[in-house]
């Protein structure tokens, strides 16, 4: 992260916002099959925080649980993915980088789930790639 300021986002019609007062503690890029269909890319980033530095305001996110022990979060109104729990990780909440107001201010740092990434995509960025999650980098 560039900076120290709170990172703040919200969903695409604004009913849903959120604040975050500590820094991420990893940052990654997902290309499991699962967060594909839940946001229709062909990968999606994600940031990893500390639950206890996590507020949302406005309309609370709906949860909808995926698979055992996993919560993903969304906007009630407009749909937007928010957040990814779980029980694994009970201290940390996941959310989508695109729904930061400046996401370009926490690029990703590897990719996870690569064993399921779309045989088209080609990942040449020099990145760590982990088949699963791997490196502190979420369990996504």
């Amino acid at each position: 992260m560039n900076d120290d300021a709170p990172l703040t986002g919200g969903c695409l019609c604004g009913a849903v916002r959120f604040r975050v007062t500590e820094p991420p503690r990893w940052a990654c890029l997902c290309h499991c099959e699962s967060c594909r269909r839940q946001t229709g890319a062909a990968s999606v980033p994600f940031i990893g925080v500390a639950r206890s530095a996590l507020s949302f305001s406005g309309e609370a996110p709906r949860d909808f649980e995926s698979s055992s022990g996993v919560t993903r979060s969304f906007c009630g109104r407009c749909g937007s993915p928010i957040a990814y729990a779980t029980v694994k990780r009970p201290d940390e909440v996941d959310l989508f980088v695109g729904t930061l107001d400046d996401p370009g201010r926490v690029p990703p740092a590897s990719h996870v789930h690569t064993a399921e990434r779309i045989a088209w995509l080609e990942i040449d960025d020099g990145l760590p790639q982990h088949a699963r999650s791997g490196g502190g980098n979420g369990e996504t």
